[in-house]
């Protein structure tokens, strides 16, 4: 089996599954920043966390104005819950600055018209934001194809030899948007997730209920240690 025909085979065995290629979830926003905003707070935390400060912040600052009339003093504040506040809270400031300057609004959706390219070009150059962060906006707000990698994404893909070992979060990303059709990227990124979450943890993966087992190359490897423990 090729490489492209095994990525392809994983999500197959996991839609039935979890069936969020069947099912999308609703994960964008109406405003783009906002989705921009809230994956910032993600980072080095988990949902939980961010969530709380994604909506204690809409709610102490309705407008995004109020952000910036407030300062990053006060904004950190109110994200503390996403941990990382005092760096977090002054990404946002500048990001907001610079939206501000650029498109006169807080808003992103002055990118669009925009190629793919010159959209991921303007928000890699935001600090604080990487190729994760830019293929979430894209995905989940901007509704264009991406293939967002979290460590439960590089964990299966790896794991199950989809990709080699020692490519990146950032290589495995461009490997699943090139093989990996439009339609089934949203999908196919949740149920990878899920099955990271619920089956293939980073301790003690329970390969003996697994789905890939037939097609992952670690299986028989963690069975053999589960085994002997």
């Amino acid at each position: 089996m090729t490489r492209d025909a095994k990525i392809l085979r994983l999500l197959d065995l996991l839609e039935p599954e979890y069936h969020n290629e069947a099912s999308p979830p609703e994960l964008g926003h109406t405003e783009p920043l906002d989705g921009l905003i809230c994956t910032v707070l993600s980072q080095n935390t988990n949902d939980r966390n961010r969530d709380a400060a994604f909506s204690a912040l809409k709610k102490e600052f309705p407008e995004w104005q109020d952000v910036i009339d407030a300062g990053a003093e006060r904004l950190e504040g109110v994200i503390r819950p996403a941990g990382l506040a005092h760096t977090k809270a002054g990404r946002i400031i500048t990001i907001l600055e610079r939206l501000h300057e650029d498109f006169h609004a807080y808003s992103l959706k002055g990118l669009a018209g925009r190629t793919r390219e010159e959209i991921c070009g303007y928000l890699r150059a935001l600090p604080g934001v990487g190729a994760k962060t830019v293929a979430c906006v894209l995905l989940f707000d901007l509704k264009i194809k991406a293939f967002p990698v979290d460590t439960h994404v590089s964990r299966v893909a790896r794991r199950v030899g989809v990709v080699p070992e020692r490519f990146t979060p950032e290589e495995i990303c461009a490997e699943f948007e090139r093989v990996i059709p439009e339609g089934r990227c949203l999908g196919g990124h949740v149920n990878m997730i899920a099955h990271g979450r619920a089956v293939c943890h980073s301790q003690k993966p329970e390969c003996g209920r697994c789905v890939l087992s037939g097609i992952c190359e670690s299986s028989g490897k963690y069975i053999l240690l589960q085994t002997t423990q």
